[in-house]
C-alpha cells in the first residue's frame, strides 16, 4: 500500500516535500594503500528552501541580499491551506484566499447566526 501512495506522488511533490523539509547529504570517501590513507574527502552539502534554512539557522554566503522580494516572501509568515495543504503567506490567504485550489475563508456576514 505504501508503494502505491508513493508511486501517486509527482516529481514536483517530491521536490516540494524536499525543500520544505530540507534534505543533508554528507559523505566521507577515503581511498586507502596499505592501510595509509592517500585520499581523503568529507562533502557536506544542504538542499532546502531559504524559509526551511532560515528555519535551522543555516548561514548564507556572506554577500546574499536580504532585501530582495523573493527573501521576503520567504521570511513571510505561512500557513496551511484548510482545503489543499500547500503552504501560503498567512496575510494572502485571509485577504484573498488560496491560490492553488480556490478555498476562501468565510466572510463574518457569511457565518450562520445563532438564535434561540
Amino acid at each position: 500500500m505504501a508503494i502505491q501512495a508513493l508511486r501517486e506522488n509527482t516529481i514536483v511533490d517530491v521536490i516540494d516535500r524536499i525543500l520544505d523539509k530540507g534534505l543533508t547529504i554528507n559523505a566521507d570517501i577515503s581511498i586507502s594503500l596499505a592501510g595509509t590513507e592517500l585520499l581523503g574527502i568529507k562533502i557536506k552539502a544542504a538542499i532546502a528552501s531559504f524559509e526551511t534554512a532560515a528555519k535551522y539557522g543555516l548561514e548564507f554566503p556572506s554577500g546574499a541580499d536580504r532585501n530582495t522580494a523573493a527573501w521576503k516572501d520567504a521570511m513571510a509568515l505561512k500557513e496551511d491551506c484548510p482545503a489543499c495543504k500547500k503552504k501560503q503567506p498567512v496575510e494572502s490567504l485571509l485577504k484573498t484566499g488560496c491560490i492553488w485550489c480556490g478555498w476562501r475563508r468565510a466572510a463574518v456576514g457569511d457565518l450562520p447566526q445563532n438564535t434561540p
